[in-house]
């Protein structure tokens, strides 16, 4: 797996941007990320998730964790580019109310409800 940030200033936002898979093996690496920008108090995070093509249980977890952390500092973790496969395995589980996911990286910056994403919409994600 791949992970990149992206420090977004005109959005207010660091931007982090996955790789194809969120499992067992990559999710250590995504939670050191997630770690280091919340030890340098960014705590508006924006995942991108649009090349992401697998995710576990274990991956869902390091976002879970992370999107708390987030929220007790006043911030947020969302979603951006959320495909089916991702945005089917939040409804199943119950965290698409948690982990709000929107169609671009800018409308997950904004937070902004009536842009949050129609497909995870349709899929019966919030």
């Amino acid at each position: 797996m791949t992970v990149k940030i992206v420090q977004r200033d005109d959005l207010g936002v660091a931007v982090v941007v996955l790789g194809p898979e969120l499992d067992l093996d990559s999710a250590p690496l995504l939670r050191a990320v997630l770690s280091d920008l919340l030890d340098r108090g960014e705590f508006r995070i924006v995942v991108d998730a649009g090349a992401l093509r697998f995710c576990d249980s274990v991956g869902l977890s390091a976002l879970l964790l992370s999107h708390r952390a987030c929220a007790a500092h006043g911030g947020f973790l969302r979603l951006a580019r959320v495909g089916p496969l991702l945005g089917g395995l939040l409804a199943m589980v119950g965290l698409a109310e948690v982990l709000a996911c929107y169609d671009t990286v800018p409308a997950a910056a904004a937070g902004d409800e009536s842009l949050r994403s129609p497909q995870a919409a349709r899929r019966g994600l919030h």
